[in-house]
C-alpha cells in the first residue's frame, strides 16, 4: 500500500493548484478536522470540503472520514500527509538554497507562536516582523497562532520552521532553542466570582484550592505556585482562559500584560499576587536540522525586539 500511495503522489501533476490542495489537506490534518482548520485557512467548511474532494479525485484515494466519531485519517491519508510534508520541506529547502545562491532571501517561512503576544510589554513582535520584512522582502511569511503543544508537534513534523513559544516539557532534546524572555503569570478572578470581594487577608491557600480552576491543557493537573488547584476546565489559549474567568465561575492564571486592561476596567481582580505568581520562559525554537537563513533572520529580529532581555 505504501508504494501504491507514493506512486500516486509522485504521479500527481504538481502545479500551483495541486500544491494548494495538498497544503489545505495538511492544514486540516494538523488542526484535527475541517472546522478547526477554518480560521487558519480563511475558508468555510464547504470550501475546505470541496478542496478535499478534488484532491481525493486527483489521487484516486480516500484520505479521511468525518462524522459523529470526528475526523479520522485513512491509512492512505496518513501516507499522503507524510509525503506532502516531505514535499513541502524539499520545496522550501530548494527555494531557500536558490535564494542564498543568488545572494537574497526567498521562499516560504512558516512561523508559529501563541496568542496574546500583541499586548506583551517586553516584546515588540510587530516591530520584529517589520524589521524582518525590511531584510527579506521576497520571503513569503506564513504566521500561525496555535497552542504550545501544536507548535511543539509542528516542529517535529515540519509544519513550522521556527516557533516562539513557552516551554512545553523539555524543549532542548528535540530542537535547537534559545530562551528570549519570560512572561509574568498571575492569578485572577472576575467580578462575578465569590472571591472578587474577599479581603486579601482571607485568601488562604485552602480557600483558593477549593475554587473551580481554569488551567492550561499543556500543564494539566500540575501543582502551581505550591497550590493543588481544583482543575475544572482547561484551555491552551489565553483568550480561552479569559473567557472562562469572565464567566465568573473560575479562577485562573493570565499573563499580567494581557489582564491589565480588564483589571483597570474593574472586571478582573488579582488574587494573592505576593505568592500566586510565576514566570513562563519563552523560547525561539527550530527543528534539529540547520535552520534556513530566513528563519535565522527572523530569530535575530525577534531577539532584538525584546525590551527586557534575559
Amino acid at each position: 500500500m505504501i508504494n501504491k500511495v507514493r506512486h500516486r503522489v509522485l504521479n500527481l501533476s504538481l502545479g500551483d493548484a495541486e500544491l494548494r490542495l495538498l497544503r489545505v489537506f495538511a492544514s486540516v490534518v494538523q488542526h484535527g478536522g475541517f472546522s478547526a482548520a477554518q480560521s487558519a485557512l480563511g475558508m468555510t467548511q464547504a470550501t475546505i470540503s470541496t478542496h478535499m474532494r478534488h484532491l481525493e479525485e486527483r489521487l484516486g484515494l480516500r484520505l479521511c472520514s468525518r462524522g459523529r466519531s470526528g475526523f479520522l485519517l485513512t491509512d492512505e491519508g496518513r501516507l499522503v500527509y507524510e509525503s506532502a510534508l516531505e514535499l513541502f520541506g524539499s520545496l522550501e529547502k530548494f527555494q531557500s538554497r536558490i535564494g542564498e545562491a543568488q545572494g537574497e532571501l526567498t521562499g516560504n517561512l512558516s512561523f508559529g507562536t501563541v496568542d496574546a503576544m500583541i499586548t506583551n510589554r517586553d516584546l515588540d513582535l510587530q516591530g520584529a516582523l517589520a524589521a524582518f520584512h525590511g531584510q527579506a522582502p521576497r520571503v513569503h511569511l506564513e504566521i500561525d497562532v496555535a497552542a504550545p503543544q501544536v507548535l511543539h508537534q509542528g516542529l517535529l513534523n515540519g509544519t513550522y520552521q521556527i516557533v516562539l513559544m513557552p516551554s512545553v516539557g523539555s524543549v532542548t532534546p528535540h530542537f535547537r532553542s534559545q530562551p528570549v524572555f519570560s512572561e509574568m503569570q498571575k492569578l485572577y478572578c472576575a467580578d462575578g466570582h465569590p472571591l472578587f470581594a474577599t479581603p486579601d487577608a482571607d485568601l488562604s491557600d485552602d480557600l483558593l484550592e477549593a475554587q473551580s480552576f481554569a488551567g492550561r491543557t499543556y500543564m494539566l493537573n500540575e501543582t502551581i505556585c505550591g497550590a493543588n488547584f481544583t482543575w475544572a476546565a482547561a484551555t491552551p489559549h489565553m483568550e480561552g482562559t479569559l473567557l472562562l474567568l469572565l464567566s465568573g465561575a473560575y479562577i485562573g492564571f493570565l499573563p499580567d500584560h494581557y489582564a491589565d486592561e480588564w483589571v483597570r476596567n474593574g472586571r478582573l481582580r488579582l488574587l494573592a499576587p505576593e505568592r500566586m505568581t510565576f514566570e513562563d520562559m519563552f523560547h525561539i525554537a527550530y527543528p534539529r536540522n540547520k535552520p534556513s537563513r530566513a528563519a535565522e533572520t527572523l530569530a535575530k529580529a525577534i531577539t532584538k525586539s525584546v525590551r527586557r532581555p534575559l
